[in-house]
């Protein structure tokens, strides 16, 4: 069932993006050289408590992943792309850091992914960053009023395609709102002009993520970090976005953000 949205409670879904944005651009100031994974999980924890705010994450349960999730963000490393475990590693220079976090505030969630590069950036690593910031800009344009669900994953599937990146369509963006992960299901890879019609109301968590050489991928035996098949690297960008009557409204945008 899809729940369309009032504007006051896009607003209060609004509170939540802010603060998931500042906790983004607070764990990206943060990785460099020599930071343990562990520590910028639990800076998270810090700012999810002080807040007053509520992980979406802890003791996440779905049908895939090993038990339930019992950390509060996704810190996924070069070939992992989607729901890394927080563990003991220490970033190194040129990592690939992909930053996943969602957080409910007063009841209305709000989510959103960044991938930042540790150190010295590779040009084949920044062209993938920037593809998938690229593809999201490119879908975010296209939720407005009128159009149809197959016109944001054709949008993202086209940018893809452009920069000569496979797109896997088994884990994509979804609809938000009292939950983290509501109807409809926001696939990466699709056809314009098919699927459900866009109405002011709904929200959606806009997610494109690219690996350089595969659409498949594997779990490791944590059963929750995924990763490219082939191990190349990979790159996440994610916004919870309100379709309004007007322009598309991004609920988590950063503030130092600028539109690819």
């Amino acid at each position: 069932m899809i729940e369309l949205k009032t504007p006051a409670e896009v607003e209060r879904m609004h509170v939540a993006g802010r603060f998931v944005a500042e906790v983004l651009s607070e764990v990206g100031r943060l990785a460099d050289v020599g930071v343990n994974l562990l520590e910028l999980e639990h800076h998270a924890r810090g700012m999810i408590k002080q807040r007053g705010a509520e992980s979406c994450y802890w003791d996440y349960a779905p049908s895939f992943g090993r038990g339930p999730f019992r950390n509060v963000i996704c810190l996924s490393v070069n070939d992992a792309v989607l729901h890394g475990l927080p563990h003991d590693y220490v970033l190194r220079d040129g990592d690939v850091l992909s930053t996943d976090i969602a957080v409910s505030i007063d009841g209305w969630a709000a989510d959103s992914a960044r991938t930042v590069i540790v150190g010295t950036a590779e040009e084949e690593d920044l062209r993938i960053v920037r593809a998938t910031q690229e593809a999201l800009e490119a879908a975010i344009d296209t939720a407005r009023p009128g159009n149809r669900l197959g016109d944001i994953s054709a949008a993202i599937w086209a940018v893809a395609s452009g920069h000569g990146y496979p797109v896997n369509d088994e884990f994509g963006g979804h609809g938000i709102g009292r939950t983290m992960h509501e109807a409809p299901h926001v696939s990466n890879r699709g056809r314009a002009g098919r699927g459900l019609k866009l109405r002011p109301g709904l929200t959606l968590a806009i997610e494109p993520w690219f690996a350089r050489t595969t659409d498949r991928i594997v779990y490791d035996p944590d059963g929750w970090t995924i990763r490219s098949a082939d191990g190349s690297r990979t790159a996440h960008s994610e916004h919870t976005v309100a379709i309004t009557e007007d322009e598309p409204l991004v609920l988590t945008r950063r503030e130092s953000e600028a539109r690819a």
